[in-house]
């Protein structure tokens, strides 16, 4: 019994042995992806091998290399490693056109294979960005176009306004084993445009280090707009006074034109005019007016308007705490003036009832009002009487 046991023992033992080695004896490869141009490494083992070649040969079934024996002349394709376990090859300067599967053979009996699917990555082209108008004009619908050729597979594309993402329409086509990506962005133009950077970027899986972008920077031209600011809030007599004629339009208005009251600037030694700049060295009454500056550039005209009060210095300087003043004592004399009229009223309103209600009293026997009155006092005396009496 124990004969037998010991037996089946070694028979299980030796089973595992054969299976080990049959199953030890299967190649083993990876699948690889390599960007077009890169270099593409395929390698083979074996856990066990008992003295039997090894080899790897194309998608089209040519053989490649036989153990450290190459068999295609093709100098792009070198012998890296080669052992009884081992078989690896490297392929440079990959194309598109070495994608596919590649067969690693082992030469037993009978022969025992494994495929490994080489994968190219087609890098997509710079990016073009076309149907910019330069200069666009304020208003105009323009659409910018960026184009990508030759991704595999196909790029994805996105549009930015500035650091800000903006969708964009996409359109993708093929082209071979590669694609073309377009993708669209409608534009309204507004004078905001003016200087903003559109950039095209390309994504895509092959592009591991930076994405391929193309930048345009939109110029759109506008009418100008005006507007005056002044250096004093309260210009008097004797002081300096500067108004600045601001204006923003593309193509820069210059020079800007000032006018007084519909017409030309009087005194031209008091008042100078540089760049965009009114100054007058000393202010007088007759520069009281109304100020015009106008901008004008190839798609319109604008123009701002100041209207200048010189004050006399002794006026604002003197009176100014006096009037306030006076102006305080007004308001408290009117509300004191008020809360008399409304305890008067209240006073009056008063009266008249308790004038009502004695002509009322006295009205049964009186011919007139005052003998009204007279007999409500008389009775009201009498009650007053009658009240002491009982008591």
């Amino acid at each position: 019994m124990i004969l037998k046991s010991n037996l089946i023992f070694t028979l299980y033992t030796i089973y595992g042995i054969l299976l080990k080695g049959i199953s030890g004896q299967y190649p083993l490869v990876t699948n690889v992806t390599v960007t077009e141009g890169a270099t593409a490494n395929l390698t083979c083992r074996v856990e066990y091998n008992d003295n039997t070649s090894l080899q790897w040969s194309n998608p089209a079934q040519q053989t490649l290399f036989f153990g450290d024996k190459k068999a295609l002349r093709d100098n792009r394709i070198e012998l890296v490693r080669a052992s009884w376990s081992e078989l690896t090859i490297s392929i440079s300067d990959v194309s598109l056109s070495d994608e596919g599967m590649y067969t690693c053979s082992l030469f037993t009996m009978p022969v025992r294979t494994a495929k490994a699917y080489l994968t190219v990555l087609g890098v997509p082209e710079k990016p073009e960005i076309d149907g910019l108008t330069k200069p666009a004009i304020e208003g105009d619908h323009i659409t910018l176009t960026c184009i990508t050729q030759g991704s595999k597979p196909a790029a994805d594309l996105r549009w930015f306004r500035n650091e800000k993402e903006v969708k964009g329409a996409k359109e993708v086509n093929a082209s071979g084993k590669t694609f073309t990506v377009r993708s669209s962005l409608q534009l309204h133009v507004g004078r905001n445009d003016d200087g903003v950077a559109y950039t095209c970027r390309v994504d895509h899986v092959a592009l591991t280090q930076a994405p391929q972008q193309a930048t345009e920077v939109l110029e759109v031209h506008y009418a100008p707009q005006v507007e005056i600011i002044h250096s004093r809030a309260v210009p008097q007599e004797g002081q300096y006074l500067k108004l600045e004629c601001v204006s923003k339009g593309n193509p820069s208005p210059d020079p800007v034109m000032w006018t007084k009251d519909g017409g030309e600037l009087p005194d031209l030694d008091r008042m100078i005019v540089e760049g965009r700049e009114l100054t007058f060295t000393s202010l007088n009454k007759t520069d009281n007016g109304t100020y015009r500056c106008e901008a004008t550039n190839h798609l319109g005209t604008s123009s701002a308007e100041y209207v200048l009060y010189v004050y006399d210095p002794n006026a604002v300087g003197q009176h100014g705490t006096d009037h306030a003043l006076i102006g305080g004592v007004v308001a408290v004399v009117v509300f004191v003036t008020l809360c008399l009229i409304i305890v008067l009223g209240r006073y009056l309103a008063r009266h008249k009832g308790t004038y009502l209600t004695n002509e009322a009293k006295g009205a049964d026997d009186a011919p007139d009002a005052d003998t009204a009155i007279i007999n409500a006092e008389g009775n009201h005396a009498h009650a007053e009487e009658k009240k002491e009496y009982f008591i």
